[in-house]
């Protein structure tokens, strides 16, 4: 390593993921021999494939008018950032939920990186094709100008990005294409047991289903459920519409769990307040139950457990073991000797899930081989009864209407209309099984139903999951309840509405707020009008405005950083340096960078000991060019390979 490689606003790291680029590195992976001067031979991809491949002009297809467009548009990377604000956050330093503000298709593109087959499950709640107001309107060229410009970040021309009515001749066309490149990168971030639920009306849950079996694979097709939505309707000129569809794909089948069918949630009411388990939802179970036949293999299944005050008790019957001790056993002689559920081995093993509560009557004996003061419970772990359950959901969900959501919004104070309830999404938490640290996304996320059904879930299950929540900034009309209650955006509401949960639920859960804005790192984007200011700029490689902190979290995106990944701030010589993930990341982007502060920073590598360190600085940052040299042979001594500059 001679010279650092430096990252400019147009170089492939200032982008997010290039998936063309992915896909053809792949392919090469796979069959280097079809690739003649860096280019693909179709030809002989065809011949290698041989019989796989349908070439013929009548065969079964999905197509629309913009498809081509719609596919290059989800491969086209950003050049956008993902910028923190502190200030509209809540508890920063320790939180692990997010909540994006942006345009979706920009910000799934952001997330390539990060969040590569991190997400357990994905539920959105497009917009339903109805005719009216259509706010996504991609720009194949720059969507993220595109974005800036109709949100009213650049100019004053508001967020109504069109309108889609049955007369525009492209009704569904328009609706597909803003729904595929979004669902194309969402599947990227899917775990490969992960699994995706969509709410769909009845005008495109055709075509949709025919979109999700072309990008998720028809095997992968794991359910259409029906959804009762209200119960009395006085719309419609034939059918009044009470319901609506939950489309559904897993990743990959092959990994994918079995649904779960349900549980009755307040039977578990004790929570263990200490050890391995502390937090965890628990029911107590006799050990001891009347229907179990002691004859029918069950001969290390009559013990004594010792009791708080030093008695023994035992099942009933005539048989007891020659002497007193705690897990010592006989074999039952007849049907009157009594068994626990457990053997005396489960017993001695699990001794930590045991509890011995005195009560008024037991069907116990004490070793006298009278009736007992005490009786003996298991702990059945809630989580424990998900994991192992094998009864299935059934695919007509009828609990779960919007009325449920109009009372929530109403507790909260949030003028909303048309969320899905909470309840819907815990429901389809419960069924896919999500659990400890599993990620929720929700790219569509409203009012933020998602991410409030996120933290009552995990309340519930005693469990840390996580939200992603994403929301472009609609304008809300200002003769709406919204707006005289001082909300702008639905980003506003969504917001405002998870801070008020966490507040009600005395939650110290919190979330990151990041807003999609254009990158902090300068492009070179010569104007030859005013050739002098440029070059004077040109030195500069970071944005004006623009903060360390911005920086850092734009290079978590294009090195795939967590965006919740811990960051220490440590002072090297005067110098604020980040330390990310225990020294996996070092970035410093101060100025007048000093070898003595290099040399600081190799030591505090040694100190922290990871695997491997990736390095950034900032280009101008060093006091001199022979800073910049020898930076380079300082840190490679220490082990340092990966260095870069901004």
């Amino acid at each position: 390593m001679s010279e650092m490689e430096k990252i400019t606003g147009s170089s492939p790291e200032a982008k997010s993921l290039d998936i063309t680029t992915q896909n053809i590195e792949q392919l090469k992976q796979l069959f280097p021999d079809l690739f003649s001067e860096g280019k693909i031979d179709f030809e002989a991809l065809k011949a290698v494939l041989g019989e796989e491949v349908d070439d013929s002009e009548e065969r079964y297809n999905f197509t629309w008018n913009g498809k081509s467009k719609a596919r290059q548009i989800a491969q086209t990377p950003s050049t956008g950032t993902l910028r923190p604000c502190k200030e509209e956050s809540v508890n920063w330093d320790t939180t692990e939920n997010l909540f994006i503000e942006g345009d979706n298709l920009e910000v799934l593109k952001l997330l390539q990186k990060s969040y590569h087959k991190k997400v357990k499950m994905i539920y959105i709640d497009p917009p339903y094709n109805t005719g009216k107001d259509f706010i996504y309107k991609d720009n194949f060229h720059d969507n993220l100008q595109n974005y800036l410009e109709q949100t009213g970040q650049i100019d004053n021309e508001g967020n109504k990005f069109s309108t889609n009515s049955e007369a525009s001749g492209r009704y569904h066309s328009d609706w597909l294409n803003m729904i595929y490149p979004r669902l194309k990168l969402a599947r990227n971030l899917l775990q490969d047991d992960g699994v995706i639920f969509i709410s769909i009306g009845e005008h495109e849950i055709h075509n949709l289903r025919k979109l999700c079996d072309e990008i998720f694979g028809e095997s992968n097709f794991i359910g259409q459920a029906g959804r009762i939505s209200k119960k009395a309707s006085n719309q419609g000129n034939y059918w009044s519409p009470n319901f609506d569809y939950v489309l559904t794909y897993c990743k990959d089948i092959e990994f994918c769990q079995p649904f779960f069918g349900g549980i009755n949630y307040n039977s578990y009411k004790e929570v263990d307040e200490s050890g391995a388990r502390k937090g965890e939802k628990y029911q107590l179970i006799r050990l001891y139950m009347t229907s179990l036949d002691p004859m029918r293999g069950c001969s290390n299944q009559r013990y004594y457990i010792e009791c708080p005050d030093g008695s023994f008790v035992i099942p009933p019957g005539d048989t007891f073991p020659s002497t007193v001790n705690d897990g010592e056993k006989i074999s039952p002689q007849s049907g009157k000797d009594k068994v626990w559920r457990w053997s005396q081995q489960s017993y001695l093993q699990k001794k930590d899930q045991i509890i011995v509560k005195q009560v008024r009557s037991s069907n116990l004996v004490d070793q006298h081989g009278k009736p007992a003061k005490w009786n003996v419970f298991t702990k059945t772990y809630l989580n424990d009864v998900i994991e192992k359950s094998t009864a299935s959901p059934n695919n007509f969900i009828e609990d779960h209407i919007n009325q449920k959501s109009s009372h929530e919004l109403k507790a909260l104070d949030i003028p909303f209309d048309f969320a899905k309830p909470t309840s819907l999404m815990e429901f389809l938490m419960e069924t896919c099984k999500v659990s400890e640290n599993d990620i929720v996304l929700d790219f569509f996320g409203g009012s933020g139903s998602t991410a409030h059904a996120v933290l009552k879930h995990s309340k519930m299950l005693g469990l840390n999951i996580r939200f992603i929540h994403v929301q472009i900034p609609e304008l809300i009309d200002q003769s709406s309840d919204a707006y005289k209650q001082g909300f702008r955006t639905i980003a506003d509401i969504g917001s405002e509405r998870i801070k008020r949960v966490m507040y009600q639920e005395s939650s110290n859960a919190g979330f990151k707020y990041f807003k999609l804005r254009a990158t902090n790192i300068r492009p070179w984007d010569a104007d030859f009008d005013n050739l002098e200011q440029m070059l004077q700029q040109s030195v500069k490689s970071i944005k004006h405005g623009r903060s360390s902190e911005d920086v850092l979290y734009e290079i978590f995106l294009k090195y795939g950083y967590d965006l919740t990944t811990s960051v220490v701030t440590e002072v090297v010589n005067d110098k604020t340096v980040f330390v990310v993930g225990a020294g996996a990341l070092i970035v410093c982007l101060d100025d007048e960078i000093s070898t003595a502060t290099v040399e600081g920073i190799a030591k505090l590598k040694f100190e922290l000991d990871p695997e491997t360190t990736q390095i950034v600085f900032k280009d101008e940052g060093f006091a001199d060019d022979r800073v910049k040299t020898n930076a380079i042979q300082i840190l490679k001594q220490a082990g340092i390979e990966d260095v870069k500059s901004i």
